[in-house]
């Protein structure tokens, strides 16, 4: 019976650490912001916005070349930060399109902590100054790598947008977790669900989802599933030989230039 008592409070004491410390896990925020100068990419500035609760938050930024063009607002992973995304990301910027790199609260130097209601309230700011610069929702693209997906479906599912691009998404950061989590009743701990799955069909912008088959983080299955749910015009890419974050090693460039074009309103 001890062994059994200490087994239980074992058991309890983690369920209450994973629930404690669980934002901790969800954004491992990257506290530093190496230089903008680093990058010699045309273009390429630092905009500090003030959030709704008075945080001056940094993005980094680069206008389309004209202003028929689209500008794509990347929403990145938990584990990024915006130097790290910008060669991943230039390819926009090589095709003519704005980018405008998020900056998320407690990443990439700025103050703050993480959490979903202050993170989509961020992502709203940033589309309303955007639209103030003249890139108005027909031009508006949302890109959203991994956790990042949940940003773009849950602000595409509250306001109209151009098209939306989700690498690697999720049904939900719940699901997710209890997929890895699967001896703890993860599912019900979750404070930042992130539920992509109830917003998919208030998405009414094209949306493309970009899948690897060997997806060790989050599992293929919930962008299919997601894929499926998603109401408005949608088209899937399932790498089969591609993990989480590899994706652009198969040649995934064009083809999603192809799709923004092809979602763009006509000129």
């Amino acid at each position: 019976m001890s062994i059994l008592w200490l087994g239980v409070v074992g058991y309890v004491l983690l369920v209450g650490v994973m629930f404690v410390f669980q934002r901790t896990l969800l954004y491992p925020a990257g506290k530093t912001l190496p230089s903008i100068e680093r990058f010699e990419l045309t273009g390429l500035r630092e905009v500090e916005l003030k959030t709704s609760d008075g945080l001056i938050q940094t993005h980094w930024y680069i206008p389309a070349l004209d202003d028929d063009a689209p500008t794509v607002v990347v929403f990145h992973g938990n584990a990024g930060q915006l130097a790290d995304r910008v060669p991943k990301f230039s390819f926009f910027a090589d095709a003519g399109y704005g980018v405008f790199f998020a900056g998320y609260r407690g990443y990439s130097g700025n103050d703050g902590s993480p959490k979903q209601e202050d993170m989509l309230d961020d992502a709203a700011n940033i589309l309303n100054w955007l639209e103030a610069q003249g890139v108005t929702p027909e031009k508006t693209v949302l890109y959203g790598e991994s956790l990042g997906s949940g940003v773009a479906v849950q602000t595409a599912a509250g306001r109209p947008v151009a098209a939306v691009v989700l690498e690697a998404p999720f049904t939900s950061v719940a699901d997710v977790a209890q997929a890895h989590y699967w001896y703890l009743p993860a599912r019900w701990l979750i404070l930042d669900k992130w539920n992509s799955l109830a917003k998919a069909d208030k998405v009414k912008a094209p949306v493309l989802v970009m899948h690897g088959e060997q997806d060790a983080v989050t599992n293929v299955r919930f962008g299919k599933q997601l894929l499926e749910a998603i109401q408005a015009p949608k088209e899937g890419i399932f790498v089969p030989e591609a993990g989480h974050n590899d994706l652009y090693d198969f040649g995934l460039r064009e083809r999603v230039t192809n799709f923004v074009t092809r979602a763009l309103p006509a000129q």
